[in-house]
């Protein structure tokens, strides 16, 4: 078994760059720092870390442990939170993950009425906006947005909470502005505001729609979410095409306006963990998210 104090001691090596930096972060001598980390060293087998001029510095496999013990760490945490809740007679915790915009613009509503049915419930809300992540971190229930057919993730059932289209937005005194629907294809000829840089399904389902229309669009301005896209939008350095939902709270100067041949769209699915699925508060959750989904409410 390997030492999970020791892979704390190393962790705060490797974040602090040095051991005395661990020692004075973490109030040991850096004679026992050290003699952990060698003892974790021959715990593993692996040499997890080098001499670096008067220093040391992790090795490749050093650093990935350290990025494995971090989440270890992150999940002894959650640990300690729950035994928390036990001892204080709680019902028990949920954890929810989702993307940006659904965390922002659905789960304020949600938790409230939760606790309003639960009040012993507590809730922890991540945003995460990777598939691989929630493999990783396992929340309770997930929010995610799919790219074609919606993957399983295995230990999990997936409900379809939406389909919805994207819009186009663009500044009030654009020529389009006053259009009641626009074609994709018309959108080539503009400067355009890239709102999600992360190439995830959000993007590639913007970006299919485009070559659909037969264009590539060309970027003046690249962001990495749809709040910092709109506020270029609305001082006319470009137009944005994002999710309905991106588009609920416009900057003022600005408008959106629907697409055509195609209409892009985005599937967003709710996962729930197997284990948690008769979990009435679980279940109150999810149908909580489906009626915020029904109604229109927006995120980002």
């Amino acid at each position: 078994m390997i030492d999970t104090h020791r892979l704390m001691i190393f962790r705060s090596v490797v974040a602090t760059g040095s051991v005395g930096g661990a020692a004075a972060t973490l109030g040991y001598t850096s004679s026992a720092i050290s003699q952990h980390v060698t003892a974790l060293q021959r715990e593993t087998g692996l040499t997890l870390v080098e001499r670096s001029g008067r220093g040391i510095e992790p090795t490749p496999a050093g650093r990935v442990l350290a990025d494995a013990a971090t989440k270890l760490m992150q999940q002894v945490d959650e640990l300690a939170a729950t035994v928390e809740d036990l001892r204080a007679g709680t019902t028990g915790r949920i954890v929810v993950s989702g993307f940006s915009s659904a965390v922002t613009g659905w789960m304020p509503d949600v938790v409230a009425a939760l606790t309003a049915d639960f009040p012993d419930t507590r809730v922890l809300v991540r945003i995460e906006e990777d598939r691989e992540a929630v493999r990783e971190v396992r929340p309770d229930i997930a929010i995610l947005v799919g790219l074609g057919r919606t993957p399983p993730i295995p230990g999990y059932a997936s409900h379809e909470l939406l389909v919805e289209p994207y819009v186009a937005v663009l500044n009030e005194n654009h020529e389009l502005a006053g259009r009641s629907a626009i074609d994709m294809a018309e959108l080539a000829a503009y400067r355009w505001i890239d709102s999600d840089t992360s190439d995830g399904p959000c993007r590639q389902n913007m970006l299919t729609a485009c070559a659909a229309a037969g264009f590539t669009p060309s970027f003046a301005v690249e962001t990495s979410d749809y709040p910092a896209a709109l506020r270029f939008v609305a001082r006319d350095v470009g137009l944005t095409v994002v999710p309905q939902l991106g588009a609920a709270e416009l900057p003022v100067g600005t408008v959106s306006v629907p697409l055509t041949n195609p209409t892009p769209e985005r599937t967003i699915c709710v996962y729930v963990k197997d284990s948690r699925s008769y979990d009435p508060a679980v279940v109150r959750t999810v149908e909580l998210l489906h009626r915020s989904a029904s109604s229109g409410k927006s995120s980002e």
